[in-house]
């Protein structure tokens, strides 16, 4: 990155809009998270696959949260060295979250595809059991990838630093920017635009109408939305800033706008956890309507059973 080139300006106006967007994304994604636990874990109670890739992504959704308050103190106050620990915990935690949910929401993706194209194999493939393993195997992957790489990507022997910020040339080098763009976001994205796409074509070529038709559709829908609007804007930040530290842009005014584009793109990315509040929703709603389809079937059931007699 050119020496020369000032972002003082830029790192002036991010004081104020982090918090402008950290804060309600704090408080409406934990109250919402919350709220999703407690519904799934407590009054539902049905431990579908759904449900338990919902729970999945709620966890890693206050994962994702828990460090926001450290990480709006550490935008204006720098840490002193003995704190390093505390911070790449926490930086830890924080893409734990971001690419625990990426897959999760892919997980739910390819489950979807799975039920509605393929029905028969679903049969064997899908499972509560299935949907738990499969959650469980990516915690244990995104955990290990990202605890074993973090704490190499700050400068050893700094009296002071800006926890979240300020990564050695180590995180940008080219192998790991290329692993983080392919296997943290290319292809869990392709993944999931193929398997919403298909799925949505088979529902509609099926020609139900059905309220878990609607359900479904709105499902894959929202879970688009969480995973392109928030991911999509920070994958490409991260790019281009990888470019400005390869030397490949090196006009200062290009190298601005895009240090205060990655800035507002990291933080806008938290918003998931807001928007996958919609998948909450939607899940909750299917799981309950579900029960009252078994309930009203049991029903009749009964009743033309006692009307036989």
């Amino acid at each position: 990155m050119t020496s020369n080139c000032s972002f003082l300006a830029v790192d002036d106006l991010m004081k104020t809009l982090e918090l402008v967007i950290y804060i309600p994304i704090f408080v409406f994604g934990l109250i919402l998270n919350l709220i999703a636990l407690l519904v799934f874990c407590l009054i539902l109670r049905k431990w579908t696959e759904s449900t338990i890739y919902m729970t999945s992504l709620a966890l890693m959704d206050l994962l994702l949260l828990f460090p926001l308050p450290f990480k709006m103190h550490a935008t204006t106050h720098l840490w002193r060295a003995h704190f390093q620990p505390l911070c790449s915990f926490l930086e830890c935690l924080y893409f734990i979250g971001i690419y625990g949910s990426i897959y999760t929401i892919m997980c739910i993706a390819v489950d979807r595809w799975v039920a509605i194209c393929h029905p028969f194999k679903a049969k064997q493939l899908r499972s509560p059991k299935a949907a738990l393993g499969t959650c469980i195997g990516v915690w244990v992957l995104v955990i290990a990838v990202i605890s074993a790489n973090m704490q190499r990507f700050r400068e050893a022997g700094q009296e002071e630093f800006h926890c979240f910020h300020r990564f050695s040339e180590k995180g940008w080098s080219p192998v790991v920017i290329t692993c983080l763009m392919l296997f943290g976001f290319l292809v869990p994205a392709l993944v999931l635009v193929f398997c919403s796409v298909k799925t949505i074509w088979a529902l509609q070529q099926s020609g139900q109408h059905s309220q878990q038709s609607k359900a479904c559709v709105k499902i894959i829908y929202s879970g688009l939305s969480a995973f392109l609007l928030p991911f999509t804007p920070s994958h490409l930040a991260i790019l281009l800033q990888f470019l400005v530290r390869q030397g490949l842009i090196q006009d200062c005014g290009n190298q601005t706008r895009i240090s205060l584009f990655i800035q507002v793109a990291m933080c806008l990315s938290n918003i998931t956890c807001c928007l996958d509040a919609l998948c909450y929703y939607f899940i909750a709603h299917e799981v309950r309507s579900t029960k009252h389809t078994i309930r009203l079937s049991i029903q009749r059931r009964a009743t033309f059973s006692t009307s036989e007699v």
